[in-house]
């Protein structure tokens, strides 16, 4: 729970740097409110959108009230007004004039309002979801389960080969599909189904290990990854990419076929094309290739244009491939849409 504290305030405090001047002016969007009171269920996210045509603009037009406490955590009933400052937009943040003692609020991150909908990531944010050819070959596996179940669930105690006798917890996981590039064909790496955690109550050959949380039944020949007990989970904020990005969404992680808002997915690019954590991407539908049976005579076929369809931010990456939030939908998207950097 500590780390995903540290996450949360790293991001607030990323994506609400004070005083930081804009390149070039911020577009506003259109009827935008000249104030907002924040609510519980909010997120920078949703509340930038209000204001701005492109939301992950907020650390530019950020101004905020030094005389408050901690002005870089934003609470449920704060005011949030639009203001000009030497001609240029900026958005204060207002709580009275009584300045804040910590006494108030004994639990400030647990309070403030987070980025993005962090329930919807936070489990993708430190299992292992992406393997590497041959990653599994010499992994440790199950190799049978405890008072002759043939299957294993929670509770349920096992045994377990090849276990480095330095680790005490284990992700059981399932080899799945293959990820490969869009266009190539070229193999990046594998999907890593997620079984179950366990911990090690025996050291041996077997070992024995105990099923504490399972996400489906565990079967000999499941293979076993050590957990990193001090894994640093990534910081963000919501920025441009650094480096020109084309690709696509590969997989979904939720097993829908049609992709909305707040669906996790995979894309195509990873930290080797330049991709960093927080990079948001637009996302266009590919437009089908269909017969021109309109005019017969002409037997050709014509590709329709690939539209626009929503906006995804990049919060894990990994050498080839990386898991994007899909913060903004405007059509239903599939796999294989394209993703292409925000100009």
């Amino acid at each position: 729970m500590r780390k995903f504290h540290h996450l949360l305030l790293s991001c607030l405090a990323g994506l609400m740097l004070s005083g930081v001047v804009a390149a070039e002016t911020v577009a506003l969007k259109n009827g935008h409110p000249a104030e907002y009171t924040v609510v519980k269920g909010d997120t920078l996210w949703d509340i930038s959108a209000m204001f701005l045509r492109d939301p992950w603009r907020w650390p530019d037009i950020w101004h905020a009230n030094q005389q408050i406490a901690n002005p870089h955590l934003i609470y449920p009933g704060d005011l949030l007004s639009l203001v000009y400052i030497n001609g240029q937009p900026k958005l204060m943040l207002n709580r009275g004039t009584v300045k804040l003692s910590p006494q108030i609020r004994s639990t400030p991150i647990d309070n403030a309002i987070p980025v993005v909908p962090i329930d919807a990531i936070k489990s993708f944010l430190s299992r292992p979801y992406v393997l590497e050819k041959g990653q599994l070959d010499d992994a440790p596996y199950i190799v049978a389960f405890a008072d002759e179940h043939i299957m294993g669930g929670s509770g349920q105690r096992f045994y377990g080969r090849d276990l480095d006798d330095n680790s005490s917890k284990y992700d059981v996981v399932r080899k799945g599909g293959d990820y490969t590039d869009s266009e190539t064909g070229e193999l990046l790496g594998h999907e890593a189904i997620y079984i179950g955690s366990s911990l090690v109550q025996m050291q041996g050959d077997p070992a024995t290990l105990l099923l504490t949380d399972t996400a489906q039944e565990s079967l000999p020949g499941d293979r076993m990854l050590p957990v990193e007990e001090d894994v640093a989970l990534m910081n963000f904020h919501p920025k441009t990419p650094s480096t020109r990005i084309n690709g696509a969404i590969i997989s979904v992680l939720n097993g829908v076929t049609q992709i909305g808002q707040y669906n996790v997915v995979v894309i195509d690019r990873g930290k080797q094309n330049g991709l960093e954590v927080g990079d948001v991407l637009h996302i266009k539908r590919r437009g089908e290739t269909i017969l021109d049976d309109i005019s017969p005579e002409r037997g050709d076929t014509v590709k329709l244009p690939d539209e626009d369809a929503g906006l995804l931010m990049v919060f894990r990456t990994f050498d080839r491939v990386s898991f994007g939030i899909v913060m903004h939908a405007t059509r239903a998207m599939h796999v294989l849409d394209k993703v292409s950097s925000v100009q």
